[in-house]
């Protein structure tokens, strides 16, 4: 991949109990995207794919347009945050997935999100 084409994303995930019900095997994450773009042209960020997991081994597919109902356009050194969260049936899975970008001279690309964690605090051991 050339170098002009450079999409950094970072997650930071968080547990929410007050949305989760442990008796009904809901546990709820929120997680906060930061997307930057590293590269040295406009890109403008088409739709992503997710591929979500939960500790029992249930993959869950999640394609789109946008994000939160956004295609956010990143110029040089431009950052995008958003938030979004997701419900499992257990209190620990995975997220990864990628970005299907667009530069500004047509080149379509995609940017990796790399798999982070989901995980419930311990309170309990």
């Amino acid at each position: 991949m050339e170098h002009s084409y450079q999409i950094r994303v970072t997650a930071r995930p968080f547990y929410l109990p007050e949305q989760s019900d442990e008796a009904a095997e809901q546990y709820t994450f929120a997680y906060q995207i930061t997307i930057e773009n590293a590269g040295s042209i406009t890109a403008k960020l088409i739709a992503r794919h997710w591929i979500i997991e939960d500790a029992g081994g249930k993959t869950q597919e999640v394609r789109g347009l946008g994000v939160i109902g956004e295609h956010p356009e990143l110029a040089p050194g431009e950052i995008f945050e958003y938030t979004s969260g997701v419900t499992l049936a257990t209190p620990v899975g995975t997220m990864r997935g990628t970005y299907q970008m667009i530069a500004a001279d047509g080149t379509e690309f995609e940017a990796e999100i790399a798999q982070f964690v989901l995980s419930m605090p311990r309170t309990l051991h």
